[in-house]
């Protein structure tokens, strides 16, 4: 683009500063009109979908306003672009304790390293998901944030952190995007967004609970539910590997101690998280978090309330003794223990987040339960701060959900899939209710007739009490769906043994199974159990492949590239 300034002769500028601005306008028009078909790299990072799915939408946004959008996977990036990306989108979660999604971790390390080159010229932007009941909120979006910026890379737009309902944080940073990338035409330009008609999360379908037990026996100190759903007519699909999200209700007579602890008419109706008004009761059981606290809530609580405890610990802003003060505690303490003054029902729930589904592993496969979806849900109860406690989902589910039909909606996972090639083999680590989507794949090996050999490892504490679905795995193993069943009672003998244990003791079974091209997958706890089963293949890789310790993390990355090695961690 060539710009001739025509000034009159006596306009008070030099050449050079002729020739400045005629430099400077063309580099800000540039900028703001897009060239038809000019590229944009869209690099994502997902554990459970969600991150894609957004990628995959700002494609098609930016693909609507003239761009050609190259939506990448960051596992499978080409590193040495990066240096040569005129405009780069990253779009991420963070999981676990902080950590970087699977498929992202290789490009995260690589970046953080030395071996990053200065990305001068590049323009990039991040929207980063994550979830405020974690302490480390979106930090993995943060760092790829602060590490563009530092090597020099420029922002088209500030970085947005989105909470688990990230609707309108991703409206913003998309609409962000897009006006510091286009025109007023394109900033204005509407982008389809309607949603499907049917079921889902916006509208989940009440569904009839069909069985409801406990698999774990007399004795145990776990329980562990087996449940199964209806989805006749609601026409919702999933696939093995996927997980299902349950609305789930808080129990009423908690809410009816919150509603004789406050300070104002209770009968009132209030505003819905979603749009709409209910009476205050019904919607603290059915639409607001009411267990977990978070420094925000805690923050505005504080605002109302004149507890000299509470001041203190807000005041002093250490992170430790706010996360020390919340942990064990729910909306419940708050009411009890400092006292706070609201005017009404609205100011109220002003404060308050709305109740999120919770996600489960689904445990079944479609082939072989067909208009049924079943969930292994463990059920958490606890003590603290002299009250009986529990999980919100899992207790209502165990506990008040079946003369109800909760809304369901399936969450796709396709990070999370069996090899398309039937033949190829199967290794599966799934210990407690990491068990849950290997049922899935059991069953579903088993109605496809697929020929690849099947490797569960499987692990709880007792045998005789916490051996989930053994009669179905005994029979699995019967007629030859289960090739090998390796299982990790940790409680049965002085020392503890755990699924880890196993794979080191069987490595070089477990090694020639993924030399000959078998798929290994974990399922279950991020924060012990995922790292050490990936700590022990880390070994059996250096010990059965001669390999060194940077050979074998090398290994391990290829595995992840070539979908080889999945993970449906929480």
């Amino acid at each position: 683009m060539n710009i001739d300034l025509t000034l009159p002769e006596d306009a008070p500028f030099s050449p050079e500063q002729r020739e400045w601005l005629n430099t400077f306008l063309t580099k800000k028009l540039a900028d703001a009109q897009p060239a038809q078909g000019r590229e944009i790299t869209i690099l994502w990072g997902s554990q459970t979908g969600n991150a894609e799915n957004l990628a995959k939408k700002t494609g098609k946004a930016l693909a609507k306003v003239g761009f050609s959008p190259v939506v990448v996977d960051m596992a499978a990036y080409d590193k040495e672009r990066l240096a040569t990306e005129e405009h780069l989108l990253i779009i991420t979660s963070t999981y676990g304790d902080g950590d970087p999604p699977d498929n992202a971790m290789d490009l995260h390390a690589w970046l953080m390293s030395d071996a990053a080159p200065k990305l001068e010229g590049v323009k990039y932007s991040v929207l980063s998901l994550g979830d405020t009941d974690y302490p480390d909120f979106c930090i993995c979006g943060i760092e790829f944030d602060d590490r563009l910026k530092a090597l020099g890379a420029e922002k088209i737009y500030d970085r947005v952190d989105c909470d688990v309902d990230y609707d309108d944080c991703y409206a913003k940073w998309r609409s962000g995007v897009l006006d510091s990338l286009g025109t007023e035409a394109i900033a204005n330009t509407s982008v389809d967004e309607s949603e499907p008609q049917g079921y889902g999360k916006k509208n989940p379908f009440p569904s009839e609970i069909l069985k409801n037990y406990n698999l774990n026996s007399d004795g145990s100190a776990k329980q562990t539910n087996h449940i199964e759903l209806s989805l006749s007519g609601s026409e919702l699909e999933y696939e093995a590997g996927d997980a299902l999200g349950v609305m789930s209700h808080n129990p009423p007579e908690i809410v009816d101690e919150i509603l004789a602890g406050l300070p104002f008419n209770t009968k009132d109706e209030v505003p819905l998280p979603g749009g709409g008004e209910a009476p205050l009761r019904e919607a603290l059981i059915a639409h607001y978090d009411i267990r977990k606290l978070t420094k925000a809530l805690l923050t505005a609580w504080q605002s109302r309330s004149g507890s000299p405890m509470l001041r203190a610990i807000i005041e002093a802003g250490d992170k430790k003794h706010i996360d020390d003060f919340i942990w064990g505690r729910e909306l419940i303490d708050l009411v009890h223990d400092h006292p706070a003054d609201f005017e009404d029902g609205e100011e109220f729930v002003s404060i308050l987040k709305k109740l999120q589904p919770r996600l489960y592993s689904i445990a079944s496969s479609p082939k072989a339960h067909e208009g049924e979806v079943h969930l292994t849900v463990a059920i958490v109860r606890y003590h603290s701060h002299y009250r009986n406690r529990g999980g919100v989902c899992s207790t209502f589910l165990a506990e008040r959900a079946d003369d109800l039909k909760p809304g369901v909606f399936v969450h796709i996972n396709k990070a999370f899939r069996l090899p398309e090639n039937t033949d190829s083999d199967v290794i599966m680590v799934g210990p407690g209710t990491g068990i849950a989507p290997f049922r899935a794949f059991l069953e579903e090996r088993q109605a496809t007739e697929a020929k690849g050999r099947n490797w569960l490892f499987f692990g709880d504490q007792h045998v005789s009490s916490d051996f989930l679905y053994e009669n179905e795995l005994k029979e699995m193993q019967g007629n030859g769906t289960l090739s090998r069943l390796d299982t990790a009672f940790s409680r049965d003998q002085k020392e503890k043994i755990y699924v880890q244990t196993r794979m080191k003791e069987n490595a070089a079974e477990l090694w020639a199974w993924l030399q000959g091209g078998a798929s290994f997958y974990v399922c279950g706890d991020a924060s012990r159990m995922a790292k050490d089963v990936n700590n022990a293949l880390l070994e059996i890789a250096q010990e059965q492949g001669g390999m060194t310790s940077e050979e074998a993390e090398e290994y391990i990355k290829e595995l992840r590239k070539e979908k080889r090695y999945s993970r449906d961690v929480y």
